[in-house]
């Protein structure tokens, strides 16, 4: 009997797939557009960087990246592996079989981690170059290279676990989110707690079990607990790995109670709520739209935005409530709303596809296509399901938002006028005189005397930092519709939930971001770096305010160019092709080409019977 089985089938399947390929492919070419922005820098040294330094922003850039792929891997890839066959109901016939828990759990985990695995690899080539560029050490390459390839196996491993107690795709994608951020940022949250209320120094301890803690101590100088912190992350993931082979067995059977409808049933009430609930809004809805009435059931995915929304007003209300506060206060909330908007996306982008493919699985895009419901009201129902599930607590978020980044802009730039160099210069007798809002510096020295005029640094006023506010609350609100319509599109092509959402948030956000990133970083300072230091001979502290407005100005015209583009394309593509596509998602047909009739020769002889 072949050893592993189900491992090498999967292995041979997934060496087959052209997303193995074009996944390799797509980290390597972006891996390689990055690498030459900066090399490019480097040989113009328009900005005064140096080689090394260079060297290590690249290297930050393409890992921090890197940890960015390699954690979310687990969302995408393995959450629903397991999950989907059991909704399937074809993991049952595997253990009729003598296999045991572990061959399956083997096989999924090598035939997801590949896709991944190969992204890394393609990468690697690119991140060597660091070395010879200098500012990073063959140590520090080495062990990140190490904590990234960790980095991916812990996910992947918390990825399975989930998936092995779980049948709900979109719950899956949830709680292995939940339990990403859990593992990576609880140990060294909790670290830090204890050194603040014991005021001690930071020793890590908890921080252990992170993988991003251990991939922040690769690239430290000195002595570390590199290696302490890797089998630390070893133990959890091998832990979870063989939790899951444990459970796998024991949980795919499908009970009776997960699907009855009982009013004690927790789970069935969390889900779909109350009978008085569920009654109410059949009929309220179900009049106007029956596909708007069966979208808007299940309420969990609204109160789990509510969630995140509350948090965000918590938040930005801490930040109203004292003006004295850290600056590391005001940075925090940067990186927080930051994250509760990159939830936000995910949890939109999961949702808008996932009623097409849950109704193509189940046949109900089928039973609906035969009534006398158009195209246009299918398609609209959805459209008004999200916006009635979201609309009020991501109106609430948006606000939070708003009002949190136009303190943190207040806050930023108070800070930078405030630590604003002054204007000075050396020699023996030196006269500063301000006039009209410039700055006359004249100086006396042994050779003469010589007077510079230098614009003083003036902050942008409140007006034009709420407008910069609400050009970032726009492009939110614009990516939320463009992940909404091109989520929808992609749910009606593709076969489960979570490859639906990682090519809409793919398509829709990640690969424009990589490129108006690209265009505001590189390609503004080559172009308009000469032009605005023209005629300065002398340090310009308002280059530090028009800089930063330029490059956001241009980032927001072409995050809404973007935006409006995805929705109009998918919005068009689904009112016309709904019908087609989902006729070939039930029963595919393929048109057999009749064979070419011979024009010259006899026709064939015909045996008599």
């Amino acid at each position: 009997m072949t050893c592993l089985p189900v491992v090498e089938r999967e292995l041979r399947v997934a060496s087959r797939k052209r997303s193995t390929f074009w996944v390799r492919v797509a980290a390597a070419l972006v891996a390689l557009a990055i690498g030459s922005g900066f090399l490019i820098l480097s040989q113009l040294g328009t900005f005064g960087f140096s080689t090394a330094s260079l060297g290590k922003g690249l290297f930050a850039t393409l890992t921090w990246l890197s940890l960015a792929v390699a954690l979310s891997a687990g969302l995408f890839f393995t959450s629903d592996c397991l999950s989907e066959e059991k909704r399937d109901g074809t993991i049952g016939f595997l253990f009729l079989t003598d296999l045991r828990g572990y061959d399956v759990v083997l096989g999924k985990l090598l035939a997801t981690s590949l896709r991944g695995l190969y992204a890394l690899l393609a990468v690697f080539p690119i991140l060597a170059v660091t070395l010879l560029m200098g500012g990073v050490t063959g140590a520090q390459f080495w062990k990140t290279a190490l904590a990234l390839i960790n980095a991916l196996f812990f996910s992947l491993t918390t990825g399975l676990f989930v998936s092995a107690i779980s049948r709900d795709s979109q719950k899956a994608l949830a709680a292995t989110l939940l339990l990403v951020i859990v593992l990576v940022v609880g140990g060294p949250v909790g670290d830090a707690t204890l050194a603040g209320v014991n005021q001690l120094s930071f020793n890590p301890v908890l921080s252990l079990s992170s993988p991003g803690f251990l991939f922040v101590t690769a690239s430290a100088w000195g002595n570390s607990p590199f290696w302490r912190g890797l089998l630390v992350n070893q133990g959890i993931a091998w832990l979870l790995l063989g939790l899951t082979c444990w459970r796998l067995p024991r949980t795919w059977q499908e009970k009776a109670a997960n699907n009855s409808a009982v009013t004690g049933n927790w789970g069935y009430w969390w889900k779909f709520g109350g009978a008085k609930r569920r009654t109410a809004l059949r009929r309220k809805l179900i009049d106007v739209n029956p596909v708007l009435w069966l979208a808007c059931r299940e309420r969990w995915q609204a109160l789990s935005l509510w969630i995140v929304s509350l948090l965000m007003a918590v938040g930005a209300a801490v930040l109203l409530a004292g003006t004295a506060r850290p600056m590391w206060m005001w940075g925090l909330w940067s990186y927080f709303g930051a994250s509760l908007t990159l939830v936000l996306y995910l949890g939109i982008a999961s949702q808008a596809g996932r009623f097409f493919v849950e109704g193509q699985r189940n046949g109900l895009i089928e039973l609906l296509l035969p009534t006398p419901l158009t195209v246009n009201q299918i398609v609209q129902g959805q459209w008004r399901a999200l916006r009635r599930m979201f609309g009020a607590p991501v109106a609430l978020c948006l606000a939070a938002q708003l009002a949190g980044a136009f303190l943190v802009q207040q806050k930023t730039w108070g800070r930078i006028g405030a630590t604003a160099p002054p204007a000075t210069s050396t020699g023996t007798n030196t006269r500063i005189l301000l006039t009209n809002n410039l700055t006359t510096v004249t100086t006396t020295t042994a050779t003469g005397t010589s007077t510079v005029t230098v614009n003083p640094f003036t902050a942008p006023n409140d007006y034009l930092m709420l407008a910069m506010s609400v050009a970032g609350t726009l492009t939110v609100i614009a990516n939320l519709v463009a992940l909404s319509w091109f989520g929808m599109w992609m749910g009606l092509n593709s076969k489960n939930s979570n490859l639906a959402t990682l090519k809409t948030i793919v398509f829709v956000q990640i690969i424009p971001w990589f490129g108006v990133s690209f265009a505001s970083a590189m390609v503004i300072p080559l172009v308009l770096f000469s032009s605005l230091m023209k005629g300065v001979s002398n340090y310009t502290p308002q280059m530090t305010v028009w800089f930063p407005l330029i490059t956001s100005g241009l980032a927001t015209v072409l995050f809404l160019a973007k935006d409006i583009a995805f929705s109009f394309w998918a919005r068009r593509k689904l009112y016309s092709e709904f019908r087609q596509r989902a006729v070939q998602a039930v029963a595919p047909i393929r048109v057999a080409q009749p064979p070419l009739l011979s024009t010259t020769g006899a026709p064939p002889a015909i045996a008599p019977i």
